[in-house]
């Protein structure tokens, strides 16, 4: 479970979080909705680490350790990931290393005593992944997500989720720059690797993929608080009344 505590943060001094307290359990699905601007975004943020936020009080903790004291390896080897809203693009460095280095990674992370897999026998290992998810091996000698559309990047995220098995799945607006075809097929990867050992937490005001992926939960962020939280009563009276 992810337990935040009356937090507030802050950038370049202005408060831009405050008394925030919800939990992320482990087995559910959540969605944290409101308009740009609300702190959706910055909420993320601080979960995985970012330099842009400075957490001025309250404690986050993830199955009793306290999240705020960990750098963002820790907090990935717990099991945060977080699906960028732009995904960047990182010249330089082969995509096939680095899906082997992030998985020997989490190998090490699970038991200290793993072997690292060599790349010879990971190409063998990646490609029924790359079948599942309709990837051409070719992609494998590419840099990292140059040149890739927003499909291709979702894609490649989706595959780095199946490869480490990260429990608590942050995904900021994962429609951003994908067409319906594109989105749709997204939605249907993400449903495939939902289950009961992971947690998905949808950032989004867009609100069609609440028709792909079940959410236990919906979370309205406003005014950098949390206001209400509920369901499809929500939905719709948000629908219908706040985003006119």
């Amino acid at each position: 479970m992810i337990q935040i505590q009356d937090l507030h943060v802050s950038a370049k001094e202005k408060e831009i979080l405050k008394w925030v307290n919800f939990n992320f359990e482990l087995w559910k699905n959540y969605c944290l909705l409101w308009k740009n601007g609300s702190g959706k975004s910055t909420l993320s943020a601080v979960l995985m680490w970012s330099p842009k936020y400075s957490v001025n009080s309250g404690t986050i903790s993830i199955d009793g350790a306290n999240l705020l004291d960990m750098s963002p390896e820790q907090r990935a080897a717990r099991g945060i990931f977080l699906s960028f809203q732009n995904v960047p693009e990182i010249s330089g460095i082969k995509l096939s290393e680095y899906l082997r280095t992030i998985y020997n990674i989490s190998l090490k992370s699970s038991d200290s005593e793993a072997k690292e897999i060599s790349p010879f026998i990971f190409k063998r290992f990646i490609k029924k992944h790359l079948q599942e998810l309709d990837i051409d091996e070719k992609f494998l000698t590419r840099e990292l997500n140059v040149g890739f559309s927003g499909g291709e990047k979702r894609k490649i995220e989706i595959l780095q989720m199946k490869l480490i098995g990260p429990k608590y799945i942050i995904l900021d607006e994962i429609d951003s720059g994908l067409d319906l075809d594109a989105f749709r097929k997204v939605c249907e990867l993400l449903q495939s690797i939902n289950s009961q050992n992971n947690s998905l937490i949808i950032i989004t005001h867009y609100f069609k993929i609440l028709e792909y992926i079940d959410v236990d939960r919906v979370i309205v962020l406003e005014n950098w608080n949390i206001q209400r939280e509920g369901w499809d009563e929500l939905i719709e009276e948000i629908k219908t009344n706040w985003f006119e």
